[in-house]
């Protein structure tokens, strides 16, 4: 699946002033991406002999999908920006991120969890990014 994050904000039809196009886009496919990944890396979870031992990390998961999808909603939309609310909105995410790909990396022994910690990673290191340089 290709995204078409950067093609978007290129065609927003007014200036988005001095944000950075390259690190929004980079948080929004990252935060896309890491959504998908906590999602089936639940999903797989719940696939598992031993599932009572991974109920934190289904939570985790499933939390963190939701945030990181609200966030890319959020970081997609420029009318009436509010840079307060981005930022507590990153913020969150980057917490969200923190916390799953802490939680999944201690069930590496499952190659999910492996993939999501490092998806988690990824995205709290764009969101960061993105919050190093928001005016």
């Amino acid at each position: 699946m290709t995204l078409q994050v950067g093609e978007m904000l290129s065609a927003y039809p007014k200036d988005l002033g001095d944000v950075n196009q390259a690190k929004l886009t980079k948080c929004i496919e990252e935060c896309l991406r890491c959504a998908q990944t906590c999602t089936a890396c639940a999903d797989a979870c719940l696939s598992e002999d031993m599932v009572a031992e991974m109920v934190k990390c289904i939570r985790s998961d499933l939390d963190c999908a939701d945030i990181c999808e609200t966030t890319a909603r959020v970081l997609s939309r420029h009318t009436g920006y509010d840079a307060n609310m981005t930022r507590v909105v990153l913020e969150a995410c980057a917490q969200a991120c923190k916390a799953c790909g802490d939680e999944c990396g201690r069930h590496t022994k499952h190659a999910h969890c492996g993939i999501c910690a490092q998806a988690c990673r990824d995205c709290e290191r764009a969101c960061r990014d993105l919050l190093g340089v928001l005016g």
